[in-house]
């Protein structure tokens, strides 16, 4: 349903309503359309506050939701960009989280179970199909389009996923939920399309228990569980659970990518095809009450969560707020915290690898090296400069010309507390003490303490040192 060519302003289209949620940068507002007087869930995103890098993640989440029409999956029917915001137009949703709904009914079954996940690897099935993988496939971003019975589940939030075309595998970066991430992910392997499958058998085991397979406080501990595929099937509560459902999660949750099902084949699965006559019917109190539990505790994650965020200027996947009527369209961090590539932890561990190549070059007399690294007009401020600030490479050429490397028999440097902060993608600054020991020619042992700022610019995908700043009388040697 695209917005006829002559409009281009989405106020032109759609009349905007109440405020459904709230994240760093957008807002999701009930919206109506002016032609039809159907109602939407808009997405505003304030693209004055992106980042290059968040702007690009935008316009692939416009471009993947595009391709994506399919009764279980929250529809993008608009996407409208004027100067300073950008609109996504999504189906809007009123049922709440599916997780919510099964603890809310009278009756819940194995049955049931079956037929959530089915729809669940319908969407799956349609999204792997069109080359597209999730990557962050959990509870809060599994929707009912209405509170009517039997409304259909809607899978939500593509501000992960990505187009991976054929069974292609490739490291796509960390991203995800931690009780969901595949072992391949953790392993920091090549993955592709079977990390939504297994994100789908931790959802079916939960619905069939009310608590998850993997499971343990400690991050580090439960990544190791994940990794190896720790999981079993304890009793009671397995014990009324039919050898076919078990069966179905194994071939879901098997470590290796390659020999794990994949959604057209789980959907031929008997478990889900020939639901009537294999699975149970049995009514399933202690998962609904286990399911109360577990819900509660992914609700008060998140409230936490929202609280951090609130007081922190995050990225733009932040917590939307969702207002009691259950009406939402979600965003990808929220109450089990998605994580985006370790990102912001890689980055900075590269701004802190670089500046420790600088320093090695600096210790070392290279100064060939020490010009890759550095911009060609390289600004400082360092007390050898009298408090002047120097610009380009003249100044420090002189040290590793002449006293570089000649003035002492032994050098080492070490950063301690490096602190590096991001600024987009493609700037960083970095705050650190330097500590140099030295033997000088004499064979005495010397140690000096420097503070100091360098910031980094990325320019042709390449990290190069644009500015330094260094408190503090450093003996020539130990410099720049």
């Amino acid at each position: 349903m695209a917005a006829p060519a002559a409009c281009t302003r989405f106020s032109d289209n759609y009349d905007l309503k109440e405020e459904l949620g709230k994240g760093a940068f957008s807002v999701v507002r009930r919206c109506v359309q002016k032609s039809t007087g159907l109602e939407f869930a808009a997405k505003i995103i304030n693209t004055k506050k992106l980042s290059a890098r968040d702007f690009q993640k935008l316009e692939r989440e416009a471009r993947i939701c595009r391709k994506l029409q399919h009764p279980n999956i929250v529809r993008l029917h608009d996407s409208i960009q004027e100067e300073h915001f950008h609109y996504l137009v999504f189906d809007l949703v009123t049922g709440g989280e599916l997780f919510e709904d099964i603890v809310a009914r009278e009756f819940y079954s194995e049955a049931d179970a079956s037929h959530c996940i089915q729809q669940i690897l319908e969407s799956v099935h349609h999204c792997h199909s069109n080359g597209v993988v999730h990557r962050d496939l959990k509870p809060e971003n599994l929707l009912l389009a209405s509170k009517a019975k039997g409304a259909a589940v809607k899978l939500a939030d593509f501000g992960l996923a990505i187009e991976v075309p054929g069974d292609q595998q490739a490291w796509f970066g960390f991203a995800g939920t931690p009780g969901y991430l595949s072992p391949e992910v953790l392993k920091k392997e090549p993955y592709g399309k079977p990390v939504d499958i297994w994100a789908c058998g931790v959802i079916l085991y939960i619905l069939l228990v009310g608590y998850p397979p993997f499971w343990d406080e400690d991050q580090h501990r439960l990544y190791a569980q994940i990794k190896i595929g720790a999981y079993d099937y304890p009793s009671p509560e397995w014990d009324t659970v039919t050898a076919e459902a078990k069966s179905l999660i194994n071939e879901m949750l098997t470590v290796n990518p390659s020999k794990r099902i994949t959604a057209s084949e789980a959907l031929k699965h008997p478990w889900i095809c020939q639901r009537e006559r294999v699975a149970s019917m049995v009514h399933r109190q202690e998962t609904v009450d286990c399911l109360k539990k577990f819900n509660a505790r992914r609700k008060l994650k998140g409230a936490i969560l929202t609280t951090m965020l609130a007081t922190r200027n995050f990225s733009s996947r932040s917590i939307i707020t969702k207002k009691g009527d259950g009406s939402q369209v979600k965003e990808s961090t929220d109450s089990s915290t998605t994580l985006e590539d370790d990102d912001i932890k890689a980055r900075k561990q590269e701004i802190i690898k670089m500046t420790e190549q600088l320093i090695e070059a600096i210790n070392t007399g290279e100064y060939e090296a020490y010009t890759k690294i550095c911009d060609p007009h390289l600004t400082a401020f360092e007390p050898e400069a009298l408090g002047n600030l120097v610009e380009g490479m003249d100044f420090h050429k002189f040290y590793f010309d002449n006293v570089l490397g000649k003035n002492c028999k032994a050098l080492n440097t070490t950063i301690l507390n490096p602190h590096v902060h991001l600024m987009g993608d493609e700037a960083a600054c970095i705050a650190y003490v330097r500590l140099t020991q030295y033997m000088d020619k004499q064979g005495q042992a010397h140690t000096h303490q420097s503070e100091e700022t360098r910031v980094w610019h990325k320019r042709d995908n390449k990290w190069q040192n644009v500015h330094f700043h260094r408190s503090s009388v450093t003996p020539p040697f130990a410099m720049k």
